[in-house]
């Protein structure tokens, strides 16, 4: 049985919940903070993958950036190069802040993997696996063996948004697209390229 008190009496002492102005803002407080954590954690179970220059070596020794001294003592000599300047590329690695490139920077080929080169700097800009290069990302080996099946088991967000693009001299591949770092700041992003089931080739790609 429920016994409501209609006395007003001030000694009533039915259990009643008081909430003071500054409780109330509080609870609605840590109902926002709870709801965007949750949003957060909704967003990081569903954002694409990232795969961050720190987590990655090539050939298991060499970061994304290095010295020419690296390249020629881990890879040897290069098979061959190209003044940037011939290929007059969009986007250049090395770009300095007003935009210049060195007249001297080059692509730098290495059993059909590409680097960009400028003042005895070097950088990864693409990774062909069909001659045995392979990149180390956290426990992962990606290679010319690594399946379709084996990139949506370590990049499930990203190989939900797998589409095909027409890339030049290879017609149509599928295409995997990974984020550079966590909060955005890159405006470019990295392609993995698919073909016949197998991983084809890796490149960074950064809007002209």
């Amino acid at each position: 049985m429920f016994i409501v008190s209609c006395s007003g009496d001030p000694a009533d002492t039915s259990t009643k919940t008081k909430q003071t102005p500054d409780s109330s803002i509080q609870v609605q407080q840590e109902i926002s903070r709870s709801l965007q954590d949750r949003q957060k954690v909704q967003n990081r179970n569903t954002a694409i993958e990232v795969m961050a220059e720190k987590d990655i070596l090539f050939n298991g020794k060499l970061k994304r950036y290095f010295t020419l001294n690296e390249f020629t003592s881990v890879l040897g000599k290069p098979d061959s190069s190209k003044l940037l300047s011939d290929i007059e590329p969009c986007t250049n690695i090395f770009q300095e802040a007003d935009g210049s490139v060195d007249p001297e920077a080059k692509y730098l080929y290495k059993n059909g993997s590409r680097f960009e080169g400028s003042q005895r700097k070097v950088a990864i800009d693409e990774i062909r696996f069909g001659k045995g290069d392979f990149l180390v990302f956290k426990n992962h080996t990606l290679n010319k063996n690594t399946t379709m099946a084996d990139l949506r088991r370590i990049f499930p967000n990203a190989a939900k948004h797998i589409g095909i693009m027409d890339v030049a001299g290879e017609g149509k591949l599928q295409v995997l697209q990974l984020r550079e770092d966590d909060d955005n700041v890159s405006d470019g992003h990295i392609n993995l390229f698919i073909k016949n089931g197998k991983l084809y080739f890796m490149h960074w790609w950064f809007p002209c």
